[in-house]
């Protein structure tokens, strides 16, 4: 009789693990999009944000994907530093890193900004969490010698941490009046469309790459 208990009881621990791991499959992959207003949706409505139209255009695509918002109105490099920790939490498989538009247009020095973004990322490899950079670009009023140097950044350190790049995460809407809110910084609904339409083939790499990606 001890026996049979010994095997029933292997059995159910067996079972156990098994739907444990197929509990654990089933698991969406999760990404979070961590930046400042570009990421949070200033000024967009509910389901318009960038976030929310990514999370629906990878899972149109089949990807059993989860897109958290992480973004942060006004937020600096210095302020996303400092939030990184708590903002990403365990389990996320991609980080979509969009900062430093708010220390070019105050136009703080790029030092700044490289050094919290080199900090960030190594912080995420460090919790082996995947990153796609994405990548700003300077105002051409700040001169010459600022926009060369902040515009380095960007792949710079994806080089050094081996991250993909997106190089300018308002590509095709900057500049762009009918893409825009009337702040002229700050994209549209439709603006938000192309940014998703654009990025989408570098997310799904970003996401294939990853072991286990969707």
């Amino acid at each position: 009789m001890s026996f049979k208990r010994q095997i029933a009881a292997g059995l159910i621990l067996f079972l156990a693990l098994c739907g444990a791991i197929s509990s654990a499959r089933a698991e969406p992959f999760k990404i979070v999009g961590f930046g400042d207003s570009l990421m949070a949706g200033y000024g967009l409505g509910p389901g318009e944000g960038f976030t929310d139209k990514l999370q629906a255009a990878l899972r149109a695509k089949g990807r059993d994907v989860a897109v958290a918002n992480a973004g942060v109105s006004g937020d600096t490099t210095s302020g996303g530093l400092a939030r990184l920790d708590w903002s990403v939490p365990d389990g996320t498989r991609l980080v979509i890193l969009e900062l430093g538009a708010n220390d070019m247009l105050r136009g703080v020095s790029p030092a700044i900004p490289r050094n919290n973004l080199d900090e960030m990322l190594a912080r995420l490899k460090q919790r082996k969490i995947a990153v796609l950079l994405a990548g700003m670009r300077a105002a051409p009023n700040l001169g010459a010698d600022y926009q060369t140097a902040f515009d380095a950044i960007f792949p710079e350190l994806a080089k050094k941490y081996d991250v993909a790049l997106y190089p300018f995460f308002l590509d095709g809407v900057a500049g762009q009046p009918g893409l825009q809110l009337e702040d002229g910084l700050h994209p549209s609904a439709r603006g938000v469309d192309v940014m998703v339409e654009r990025i989408l083939p570098t997310v799904e790499k970003a996401i294939a790459a990853v072991p286990g990606g969707a």
